[in-house]
């Protein structure tokens, strides 16, 4: 293992957004949880079952937006029209919900603001020295406003995000096709490449590409769940990996 915690065959790094470098899971988390539960009262009456952080995990996170709002949806036995992409929030369609959740969530990091996780930038930092390749890999359309925020864009040679995924017609986590074209763009090939996640559905995403190193970002107590969805090593912060304390 290299200095940085990795196989020595890696010659890249790709990051989720979300939850490995900034602080925004918890953020995402409560705008779905807004949304869907109003969305539930509408539909259910007072006696409906809230949205709650098993459902996250389980249908939404790690997501595209739509496919996130039709995972959650048919978990419950509901089906909506999709409609389109430009749906007023709030429609009853799988996009307007889904424009609604991301209303919420804007609307969230501009009155809270978005922090990152020092032990990730300290990571970039000694990735960044050693001469590895990074990308960033996020289902989110908003990644390079968040990454301006932090100021923290300049860490990563490629964008895979969800303006690009759209761009390219690429599916999103589970499927492995996001990060794919980053190590694409990076010119390695998947097994040169480290996938660093905390999301089930990028574990997924990781194990299916073949990629050559996958690390799990248990930051909400799921080490098993992400070792059973594909990880390779687990830690609840990337500054636990190599000399990069």
């Amino acid at each position: 293992m290299t200095q940085l915690g990795l196989p020595e065959d890696i010659h890249a790094c790709l990051f989720d957004l979300d939850g490995v470098v900034t602080k925004t899971a918890v953020v995402h988390a409560a705008a779905w949880k807004e949304m869907f539960d109003a969305f539930l009262r509408e539909r259910d009456g007072a006696d409906f079952r809230p949205f709650d952080a098993s459902d996250y995990d389980e249908y939404v996170d790690g997501l595209p937006r739509a496919d996130g709002v039709r995972a959650f949806l048919a978990s419950r036995g509901i089906d909506l029209p999709d409609g389109d992409p430009d749906d007023p929030p709030g429609a009853q369609t799988v996009h307007g919900l889904g424009n609604r959740k991301n209303e919420l969530v804007l609307d969230k990091i501009r009155t809270e603001g978005v922090e990152a996780y020092d032990g990730t930038l300290r990571y970039l930092e000694a990735v960044r020295a050693l001469g590895l390749s990074t990308a960033i890999v996020s289902s989110s359309a908003n990644c390079r406003d968040v990454l301006r925020s932090i100021g923290a864009e300049h860490f990563f040679d490629v964008r895979i995000d969800g303006v690009v995924a759209a761009e390219r017609k690429l599916p999103g986590k589970p499927h492995p096709d996001t990060f794919l074209a980053a190590a694409e763009d990076l010119g390695v090939e998947p097994a040169e490449a480290a996938v660093f996640e905390d999301a089930l559905a990028g574990m997924d995403a990781g194990r299916a590409g073949r990629f050559g190193y996958v690390v799990g970002v248990d930051r909400v107590g799921q080490t098993d769940a992400l070792y059973t969805h594909g990880a390779d090593v687990v830690v609840r912060d990337l500054a636990e990996l190599g000399d990069s304390q």
